[in-house]
C-alpha cells in the first residue's frame, strides 16, 4: 500500500486496514550546549538573535529529558556541535522506521536551509551505530525534506503524515512509501508561521489529533478528519505562541507539552490524557518547542 495522497477522493482505505506498528521506546535527545538563535530562518526567529538564556535553555532541556524517564522512556544523548545551533532540534534530520522483522531503517534528511544541513551526519552516525539500515533521497530530483518535522507516524499504524510547502518536497514522500511500503497522506502546509508539520499537527493516540486548522487547505483538513475520530483544535494563540502543537505523546496516553496552554490542556485531559507541561521558552525564540528537541527511536 505505497502510495501518496493528496486528496480524500484518493483514500481506499481505513485504518483497520493499515497494518499495527510497535512504538518506539526510547527518545533521542542532542545536549544543547550550542544552541543559540544565531540566524534567521522561520519568523519566529526574527528579532530573537542573540537572545537566548544558554542556562536556562539547559535547565530546560534536562527537565524535559526527566519527564521523558518520569513517564517511563529513557534517552539516548548526543552531543551537540559547536556552530551548528539548531542540532538540538533533533526530530529534524531523520524519519526512522520498524520494519516487520524488527529491524530499524532510517531515511536521512536534505536540510532546507543551508545553516543546518552538516546537522544530519551527526545523526546518521548515531543511526549506524546502533544497526540501523540508512536511506537517502536523491538530491538531484528532491530539494528538501526535513524528517520528521514533517513526517509524523500514525500511533501505532504503519501509517505515515507528511507536510509540504515550506520544508519538504511531496515527492520526498513517494520514495519514502515505495521503500517503506507504507502510505503517505501529505498535508499542505500554507501558514510560513507553521513551517513545519510538527507545529501544528500532533498525533496523540489511535484515533485523536490535535491540529490547528488554519494551518492547512480545506482538502487537507478534510483527509484528518476523514482519518481520525477525535479532533481537537488549538487557538491561534496557543499554535502560535506557546507551540500547543508541539507537544508529543510518545505512548499514546502521557502528552508533554509547553506550559501555559490552557484551552488545549484542559481540552487533552477531557479527553483522558494526562498532562506534563513543561517550560520551553528559550526554544521557541529559536521556533521549536518539545517535539522538535526529540527523535523517538526504537
Amino acid at each position: 500500500m505505497s502510495t501518496v495522497i493528496t486528496s480524500t477522493d484518493q483514500l481506499n482505505f481505513s485504518l483497520d486496514d493499515i497494518s499495527k506498528m510497535s512504538l518506539p521506546g526510547r527518545v533521542l535527545m542532542v545536549e544543547p550546549t550550542y544552541f543559540s538563535v544565531e540566524y534567521v530562518i522561520n519568523p519566529h526567529m526574527a528579532n530573537k538573535v542573540g537572545t537566548v538564556d544558554k542556562m536556562e535553555a539547559q535547565n530546560e532541556w534536562d527537565l524535559l529529558k526527566s519527564t521523558f524517564s518520569q513517564i517511563g522512556i529513557e534517552s539516548e544523548v548526543i552531543e551537540g556541535q559547536k556552530d551548528l545551533a539548531d542540532m538540538v532540534f533533533c526530530a529534524n534530520q531523520s524519519l526512522p522506521f520498524i520494519d516487520d522483522e524488527g529491524k530499524g531503517h532510517v531515511f536521512m534528511s536534505i536540510m532546507h536551509a543551508e545553516q543546518r544541513k552538516q546537522e544530519v551526519p551527526y545523526i546518521e552516525q548515531w543511526f549506524r551505530q546502533a544497526g540501523y539500515e540508512t536511506h537517502f533521497l536523491n538530491e538531484d530530483e528532491i530539494e528538501d525534506f526535513e524528517g520528521c518535522g514533517d513526517a509524523i507516524w500514525h500511533t501505532g499504524k504503519k501509517l505515515l503524515w507528511g507536510g509540504y510547502g515550506y520544508r519538504s518536497s511531496v515527492k520526498a514522500y513517494k520514495r519514502i512509501a515505495e521503500t517503506f511500503g507504507v502510505p503517505v497522506i501529505a498535508l499542505q502546509l500554507v501558514d510560513e508561521a507553521f513551517y513545519h508539520l510538527d507545529t501544528c499537527f500532533c498525533v496523540l493516540d489511535e484515533e485523536t489529533v490535535l491540529i490547528y486548522p488554519d494551518a492547512f487547505t480545506d482538502e487537507g483538513l478534510k483527509l484528518i478528519n476523514t482519518i481520525f475520530e477525535n479532533v481537537i483544535q488549538a487557538s491561534e494563540y496557543e499554535a502560535k505562541k506557546l507551540f500547543a502543537c508541539n507537544a508529543t505523546c510518545p505512548d499514546g496516553k502521557n502528552v508533554i507539552i509547553q506550559q501555559g496552554c490552557t484551552d488545549v490542556n484542559k481540552n487533552l485531559r477531557d479527553a483522558g490524557f494526562a498532562v506534563h507541561e513543561v517550560s520551553t521558552y528559550e526554544y521557541l525564540k529559536s521556533g521549536g518547542s518539545v517535539f522538535c528537541m526529540k527523535q523517538m527511536v526504537w
